[in-house]
C-alpha cells in the first residue's frame, strides 16, 4: 500500500509500554512501530496514549475515538510488574470505554488487565514464550505466536472462553454483553500480517 492510499474508518486510542532506562535516568513509554503498520492497514487511525491519566482523560474528552487497543509489555503490578502509572491508566480508559460501550481489544498484557478487571486471578505457566501454538479462534484452526509467561486454564468470571491452547491455557476471551475482547497472541509481530487478523481487527472496530 503506498504512501496516502490508508483510508481510515475510525480513530482509535493505543497504549503504550512503560521502558525504564537507568543508565540514563529515564522512564519512556514505546510502542512496536509495527502496531501502526497493522492498524493502518486495518483502516484504523492510531492515537498513541501516554501513560498518565489526567493526559488520557483530557485526550478522551478532545478526540472522543471510536475504540481502545490494550497492547502488550509489563505485567501487571500486581504479577511483580514495574509501570503503576500504566496500570493507573489502563484501569482507567477501561472503564471509560466499557462505560460508553465502545470496543476494546486487549492484547497478551491488555486482554490480562481484562481479565483483572472482572476478577480473574493468573498463575505462572511454562512453554508459551516464543512459542508458535495451534488454536481454533471463531472457528478456524490457526496458528499463533506466544510471548506470556502469566495466564489461566480457570475461568471464574463471566468472561467468555473464546480460544485455547492444546494444553488447555485460554487464549482469547470476550465479554458476553460489551464489545471487550482479549487475545494472547502478537499480530504485530509477524512477519506478515495474518489475513485473519486483519479481517478480525477491522471488523472489531468498525461496531
Amino acid at each position: 500500500m503506498s504512501k496516502g492510499s490508508y483510508h481510515f474508518m475510525n480513530t482509535i486510542f493505543v497504549t503504550q509500554r512503560v521502558d525504564i532506562l537507568q543508565d540514563r535516568n529515564e522512564t519512556r513509554d514505546s510502542l512496536d512501530q509495527k502496531w501502526v503498520l497493522l492498524l493502518m492497514h486495518c483502516g484504523l487511525l492510531p492515537i498513541l496514549i501516554p501513560n498518565n491519566v489526567q493526559a488520557a482523560e483530557a485526550l478522551y474528552k478532545t478526540i472522543s475515538p471510536s475504540g481502545l487497543l490494550l497492547t502488550g509489555g509489563n505485567s501487571l503490578v500486581t504479577y511483580g510488574g514495574d509501570a503503576p502509572l500504566r496500570d493507573a491508566t489502563e484501569k482507567r480508559l477501561l472503564d471509560i470505554f466499557i462505560t460508553a460501550q465502545k470496543p476494546v481489544l486487549g492484547v497478551c498484557r491488555g486482554m490480562q488487565v481484562i481479565q483483572d478487571k472482572y476478577g480473574q486471578a493468573l498463575t505462572p505457566i511454562t512453554g508459551h514464550i516464543a512459542q508458535k501454538q495451534q488454536i481454533k479462534h471463531k472457528g478456524i484452526l490457526r496458528t499463533v505466536n506466544s510471548y506470556h509467561e502469566l495466564g489461566t486454564r480457570n475461568n471464574n468470571t463471566l468472561l467468555s472462553i473464546d480460544a485455547q491452547s492444546q494444553d488447555g491455557v485460554i487464549k482469547a476471551i470476550s465479554h458476553p454483553n460489551a464489545p471487550v475482547v482479549g487475545i494472547m497472541w502478537h499480530p504485530e509481530r509477524e512477519e506478515e500480517f495474518c489475513e485473519h487478523d486483519i479481517k478480525f481487527i477491522k471488523e472489531f472496530f468498525s461496531q
